[in-house]
């Protein structure tokens, strides 16, 4: 190990981005960095691998966001948040440097402008490391440079053509809901990302690293000619990618009970037989929307596994029903389930770790989106990639039954869909491995910063 290559990751706390940000420091570490990872003690609670598990050369530090119990984040753009980390960061960097173990290099996650400003007031390099696609980044940026009003104007008629420089043809319907919806719940992200896009405006040839590969956003990583964007993913655990590293699952060990039940359950299923539902670690599902999801597996008679809260789970009318059909679940460790031959078809929320997940799965989607970037991760399953088809909301702004049922017999009788799935899976993987394309270009990130180091 290089002591002297000593790097900074700062990740916002959300399990969402506490995952690929995982992966990719591990990724350095594997490459000779030292790497200390960085979030608010809520989301260090959440870490799922045990010390003993850690690999050498990774360490952790955290500071306060107001919610060190666990409890939501219900303001993640606070002033005590922005207030607290940057103390914090600027704190260790100072600390280290005066022991004589400077980092020579900060990088930091989305939501975090504050990070990269005080590594520069500290004389820090630092490097914006952005875990949703390259395609949602251009969009963003385009809304800050030029192409505001065409956005906003597109929510009149969210089936007009929205046209943004080398990215794919979109409408109104495609776009974030916080650029066309002033309600948007999410409304506090808008700041920050315009935050985060004035910074990389006012550096020279910025370098952005992205949780995707070349294959996958091929026009949308050279989309905007001011940012350098490199595909460094996809960043999920090494087991399930190239299998070089077996221990690294992430399945808390507390939660080994349910991993054996559903996976002797899924044993018991035939190939690309069983429906995977699941909707991410942040949004809760309304009672009237369970009950048509509930009912829509009902008809189309097929076997399911259904992660759903325990909070959720009481709202359910027809429990018994189901689980003599399918298996619901309080949790689960997604890229197990995802990477098992029973699984044919995952009904997701679309958050670009679940994207990703299911594209290196070679498993087919159902898109049922509502945030962020999750409504154009499902017009890219369904229209660019191929993969899946996007459900449809009715007038009183539910999916019903019936939809959720043809949804669901289109993406499992789909053999054009499987195939492009296992397609993508494939350069995915390839791109991941030893001398694959994100590989590659994670290597010379490395590369750049111990380069520094004899200047």
């Amino acid at each position: 190990m290089d002591d002297c290559v000593r790097l900074l990751l700062v990740t916002f706390p959300i399990q969402g981005q506490i995952n690929p940000s995982l992966q990719f420091a591990k990724r350095l570490v594997k490459m000779g960095v030292n790497v200390t990872f960085v979030t608010a003690f809520s989301a260090l609670n959440r870490i799922t691998k045990s010390a003993s598990a850690t690999p050498q050369g990774l360490t952790f530090s955290g500071f306060s966001d107001g919610y060190d119990d666990g409890s939501k984040l219900r303001d993640p753009a606070g002033i005590e948040v922005q207030n607290s980390g940057s103390k914090a960061v600027a704190e260790l960097i100072k600390s280290e440097a005066e022991q004589g173990r400077p980092f020579v290099h900060v990088v930091y996650t989305s939501f975090l402008p504050w990070a990269g400003r005080v590594a520069r007031a500290l004389h820090v390099s630092s490097t914006f490391l952005w875990i949703q696609p390259a395609t949602i980044l251009g969009i963003y940026y385009y809304y800050f440079n030029g192409y505001r009003d065409a956005i906003r104007n597109s929510n009149s008629n969210p089936t007009s053509a929205v046209e943004l420089p080398g990215l794919p043809l979109l409408s109104g319907n495609d776009l974030p809901p916080i650029l066309v919806d002033s309600s948007a719940f999410d409304w506090w992200a808008l700041p920050l990302l315009e935050e985060h896009v004035g910074i990389l405006d006012g550096e020279t040839n910025p370098k952005v690293l992205v949780n995707t590969f070349d294959a996958l956003e091929s026009g949308a990583l050279r989309a905007v000619e001011k940012l350098n964007l490199v595909a460094v993913g996809p960043l999920i655990p090494s087991a399930f990618l190239d299998g070089k590293d077996p221990s690294d699952t992430s399945v808390r060990g507390d939660l080994f009970q349910y991993s054996k039940a559903y996976i002797e359950w899924l044993n018991t299923n035939c190939s690309e037989s069983v429906i995977y539902i699941a909707f991410g670690s942040i949004s809760a599902v309304a009672k009237e929307q369970l009950e048509e999801i509930a009912h829509g597996l009902l008809e189309c008679g097929r076997p399911f596994l259904w992660v759903v809260r325990a909070s959720e789970e009481e709202k359910l009318s027809c429990k018994e029903q189901l689980e003599k059909q399918g298996m619901i679940v309080p949790w689960c460790s997604q890229v197990e389930v995802l990477s098992h031959p029973s699984v044919g078809c995952f009904m997701s929320h679309c958050g670009w770790n679940s994207s990703l997940e299911s594209l290196v799965s070679g498993v087919p989607v159902v898109a049922f989106p509502k945030s962020l970037d999750q409504v154009t991760n499902g017009k890219l399953i369904e229209d660019v990639w191929k993969t899946g088809i996007r459900v449809r909301i009715n007038g009183e702004g539910i999916v019903d039954s019936g939809e959720i049922k043809k949804c669901i017999e289109v993406v499992m009788g789909g053999n054009e869909m499987r195939s492009n799935a296992k397609k993508w899976k494939d350069l995915g993987r390839k791109a991941g491995e030893k001398g694959g394309s994100s590989d590659k270009n994670l290597k010379t990130f490395v590369e750049e910063i111990r380069a520094t180091l004899v200047e």
